[in-house]
């Protein structure tokens, strides 16, 4: 499980900004103890804040650190592609990273400094006793191994200025660097910026949960992808998926494509409606159901951005609470995701809830609601009213003077 994600000078991000999924309140279902860390730990986090505030760039920092895990040996040969703060001194410090995770009951910690020349300082540790260990560490290119760990020497052969330990490393079979790099690689990003942004890490495929391309057995793996959409009350019954043969345009031959259809009841009657016709928020529904049960499965993090875009705030509620209820989320999968909608506020615990807010240097600012302002939110207090009423800021700061002026309404 994902304890906390620290980045700094990244995009509007300046200063370092902290999300911890540690819990505040401990004594609920939904908080989930591991001993080694003396904490408990959470399964759902919100960001909320105006438009332009940086809650995209948050967990869009976290998405760029899985994907340089996973691709740096491979596209990092002339430059690093981070973006720094390009205001104040953002262009002369190098951006920094750091996620703690607990596995198997035991606490990771991955440390990475970069600009766009280098990395200047990477390093993995561990807490077996609660002792903090190193696995590796690097200074530009000289690194340092734990004892014992022979199994990935072969990374110095490989390691450049512009790769990362870790990407060369979770290669050869050591035991704690896979298990770490296995979670961190698990994680799954939707939104709205990656379709913009090169995937280079796609999102489980729901129509595998339907077609049996999953090692899974089918009934089973079908049956539980199956209760998931019709827990949206689409007025769906079942899903079919085939191939039909077009014509490519372009080479104007014939290809095959995967059609996936939605069986619906219409009086007694079988229907069936290809899924590019049906409405957005049942397609958008569909296309998380895959990413949604391979995360639950496999006790991983789903990232998504803008959870209110496509989706009803009924469905949304539903999400949250298939996460946060231990019954249907055993292995302790976590969800993080933005939002505008106020609403779900009402299904949300205080230390579930973070805030963005940019600065007048034009920085972006983190803060968990659970201590605002350094004064510590009641627990019993009606989020999503004192959060509309600006109690605790992050909401848009609506002025028409200009816009006024220039219809000339006013003088």
């Amino acid at each position: 499980m994902l304890i906390r994600f620290e980045v700094a000078n990244f995009r509007s991000i300046l200063e370092p900004a902290e999300l911890s999924m540690v819990a505040v309140d401990v004594d609920r279902p939904e908080a989930r103890p591991v001993a080694s860390l003396g904490a408990s730990l959470l399964p759902v986090a919100a960001i909320y804040g105006p438009n332009a505030s940086g809650k995209t760039n948050v967990i869009e920092a976290l998405q760029w650190l899985v994907d340089a895990v996973a691709d740096s040996l491979r596209f990092w040969d002339d430059s690093i592609p981070i973006e720094r703060f390009a205001f104040l001194d953002g262009g002369d410090r190098p951006s920094e990273f750091t996620v703690e995770m607990e596995i198997s009951g035991v606490r990771f910690e991955y440390v990475v400094e970069l600009d766009d020349r280098e990395v200047v300082y990477e390093a993995l540790f561990h807490y077996p006793e609660k002792k903090r260990r190193r696995i590796f560490e690097r200074e530009g290119l000289t690194l340092k191994l734990q004892r014992g760990l022979g199994a990935i020497s072969g990374t110095r052969e490989l390691l450049t200025d512009r790769v990362l330990v870790l990407t060369i490393a979770r290669r050869f079979d050591e035991p704690l660097v896979g298990d770490f790099s296995r979670q961190l690689l698990d994680v799954q990003s939707i939104g709205t910026w990656r379709r913009r942004a090169r995937m280079l890490r796609r999102p489980a495929n729901t129509g595998a949960w339907f077609d049996g391309a999953r090692p899974a057995s089918q009934p089973e793996t079908r049956g539980r992808a199956l209760a998931l959409l019709r827990l949206a009350d689409l007025g769906i019954e079942d899903v079919v998926i085939d191939k039909v043969e077009t014509q490519d345009r372009v080479a104007d031959l014939p290809v095959q494509r995967t059609r996936v259809r939605m069986v619906h009841n219409i009086r007694g009657t079988r229907g069936l409606l290809e899924l590019v016709a049906e409405s957005e928020g049942t397609r958008t529904w569909y296309r998380l159901i895959g990413p949604i049960l391979t995360a639950l499965e496999a006790g991983s993090l789903l990232v998504l951005d803008e959870l209110d875009a496509s989706l009803h705030p009924t469905l949304s509620a539903q999400l949250i609470r298939l996460f946060a209820d231990p019954a249907t989320n055993p292995e302790g999968a976590q969800l993080i995701f933005t939002s505008h909608d106020t609403s779900l506020l009402n299904h949300l615990n205080r230390d579930e809830v973070w805030l963005t807010e940019k600065g007048e240097d034009g920085a972006t600012r983190l803060g968990a609601l659970a201590e605002f302002a350094g004064e510590r939110v009641r627990r019993s207090q009606n989020l999503e009213k004192a959060y509309l009423h600006g109690r605790f800021g992050a909401i848009p700061d609506v002025d028409r003077t200009d816009f006024l002026r220039s219809l000339g309404l006013i003088g």
